[in-house]
């Protein structure tokens, strides 16, 4: 295991997967059992974001506990709804330290429903470039959750505003790395046999890749982005949810980089995923509005977990991806990662077609 940072991969490695665990659980039920609500902006949050955010502050709390914490979720609407609360106790309560073989490294199990609350509430830092900050999206792709879609549970940490260590598991994804990258790719209907993925990366020492499944952690792998040769092989992914990514003009920038395959529409941070490990080639998430400020916790173990793997990512104006700002990517504007090789070409095209060439 890596010797810089080891405590913290070793912490955010586990973490997460007990985390994907009890997503899982969730995963196989119907989306009226999911128990969705509505936040202010729309979005949708199920009993798994709860329950995983949970599992996965009281593993930075034991470990970490003057690090500052910047999660998605907090407790408010759960105190309001008994039966929501109840429904994540269980799951928080049922997920067992010795599923993953991680008793006392990750710290006893939650005690009572009035600690998972507390711990749902920890995690309203403000971020900035200042100190350590681990940012956690419990359930990253929740619409693809409960489509029965891809989507991730995501944790970095930040240090004065720079990625030092990203993690993402992926349950629905494919363990083989080769897999070829579809839209439906790791969806069979059946059991878990063959999927599940845990993806890391420490800044300066390289992305890995291991099967996500109980008990101690599997070994990992290095990973690499592939060589692209010829761009109109290759394969680029964008956000399924118009909403999220302008993908008419998506489709303008393949047909102007000659890219003939259609695009890749995958929820989550599985799509930095599918890129580093060479599944997939190119990642474009375009601006819809110039309002909208993406959320750090969408992006901080994908940006990492791409450029350890040999990509690049920047936003629309080639700038690198800002996570020292505070809570939202606000002196950033869409993304683009791609192959070092080839992202200069891409950023070209980027810009060309929504008229950012000076």
């Amino acid at each position: 295991m890596t010797t810089l940072y080891a405590r913290e991969l070793e912490i955010a490695l586990l973490a997460v997967q007990r985390a994907a665990l009890l997503t899982r659980r969730v995963f196989r039920e119907s989306a009226e059992q999911k128990g969705t609500v509505s936040k202010d902006d729309a979005s949708p949050v199920t009993v798994g974001d709860f329950g995983a955010q949970a599992l996965i502050i009281s593993a930075l709390r034991h470990n970490f506990p003057r690090d500052a914490i910047v999660a998605e979720e907090e407790a408010s609407v759960l105190r309001e709804d008994t039966r929501l609360r109840d429904r994540v106790w269980g799951l928080v309560r049922d997920t067992k330290l010795s599923d993953i073989g991680a008793e006392g490294l990750l710290g006893g199990a939650v005690p009572d429903v009035d600690s998972m609350l507390h711990l749902l509430d920890q995690g309203q830092s403000q971020g900035g470039r200042i100190g350590r900050v681990w940012t956690i999206d419990p359930i990253d792709g929740t619409k693809g959750f409960l489509r029965g879609g891809q989507y991730a549970v995501a944790l970095a940490l930040l240090e004065d505003g720079d990625v030092k260590v990203g993690v993402l598991g992926c349950p629905n994804l494919p363990v083989d790395d080769s897999a070829p990258l579809t839209e439906n790719i790791g969806l069979e209907v059946g059991n878990d046999k063959g999927r599940g993925v845990l993806f890391a990366a420490v800044k300066g020492e390289g992305a890995t890749s291991r099967p996500l499944g109980t008990g101690t952690l599997a070994e990992g792998h290095k990973i690499h982005m592939k060589p692209l040769i010829d761009m109109k092989n290759a394969c680029f992914c964008e956000s399924v949810e118009a909403g999220h990514s302008n993908q008419s003009e998506a489709a303008k920038i393949a047909q102007k980089l000659g890219i003939t395959k259609p695009s890749v529409r995958m929820d989550s941070q599985a799509k930095y995923g599918s890129i580093a490990r060479g599944a997939g080639d190119i990642y474009l998430r375009l601006p819809t509005s110039k309002s909208y400020q993406e959320k750090i916790w969408d992006h901080a173990a994908g940006d990492l977990i791409v450029r350890e793997a040999g990509g690049l990512v920047t936003d629309t104006r080639g700038n690198r991806l800002d996570f020292g700002v505070g809570r939202t990517l606000a002196s950033n504007s869409g993304v683009v990662a791609a192959p070092s090789a080839v992202h200069s070409q891409v950023l070209d095209a980027v810009q060309e077609v929504l008229g950012l060439k000076k």
